[in-house]
């Protein structure tokens, strides 16, 4: 069974999606790591890249999931490909063709091996995975996406104001949508879940009977 939960940076895709692995038993994946942890390493590289300098780079590149931990080449990254920098590049660098023919790749192979997956991103319903068995385009106002951020950051010693998330937020899903390939967009299969004003439990329980009544009870 493959779930795909598609939908905008800050919709508790992530949060919801390990949630529910853990009570379906399933794999989760989470393809926005992917691309950001690709986006931190050419970051770090600097310069400017031809699509043979992406393939040679990437044919040498290990990207690992483990838990909530994104292996780079061996290195734990997970706090950051957080960094906003890396989140507004990783945008376009989704956009490039070789790299999401690289990691797209990589994400149906991790799925052929696992009985039960759920995968969040951006296009994972529409692309990685069109035949999906569940589609969710997880969803919440720009408002309540940018009230979260701003208290997972205020919970961490971080002091940025809501009025800088909030635009940031707008930018950020503008530059998805408009995308050229692969644009932020539910299809006509994709449930709409949003969650603004509602918990992560109510939201969890939600989903659960969405995919019971997919899988016929």
């Amino acid at each position: 069974m493959i779930i795909a939960i598609d939908g905008p940076a800050g919709a508790g895709k992530s949060t919801i999606a390990k949630i529910l692995a853990e009570k379906l038993n399933c794999t989760y994946i989470n393809t926005g790591a992917m691309y950001r942890a690709v986006a931190l390493k050419l970051l770090k590289i600097g310069g400017k890249f031809s699509q043979e300098d992406l393939k040679e780079i990437f044919e040498k590149t290990d990207i690992n999931l483990v838990g909530d931990k994104v292996i780079l080449d061996d290195e734990d990254v997970s706090e950051e490909i957080k960094d906003e920098k890396v989140a507004k590049f990783a945008s376009k660098v989704a956009q490039v063709p070789i790299i999401r023919q690289i990691l797209i790749e990589k994400q149906r192979e991790i799925a052929k091996t696992q009985q039960c997956v759920i995968m969040e991103g951006r296009d994972i319903g529409t692309v990685v995975f069109p035949d999906a068995d569940v589609k969710i385009f997880l969803t919440a106002s720009p408002e309540e996406r940018a009230k979260r951020r701003y208290e997972e950051l205020k919970s961490k010693g971080f002091h940025i104001p809501y009025e800088h998330l909030l635009e940031k937020i707008k930018e950020r899903d503008k530059q998805d949508m408009e995308r050229k390939i692969a644009p932020l967009k539910p299809t006509d299969e994709h449930i709409l879940v949003d969650t603004t004003g509602k918990s992560i439990n109510e939201i969890v329980d939600l989903i659960l009977k969405i995919v019971k009544e997919k899988q016929g009870g």
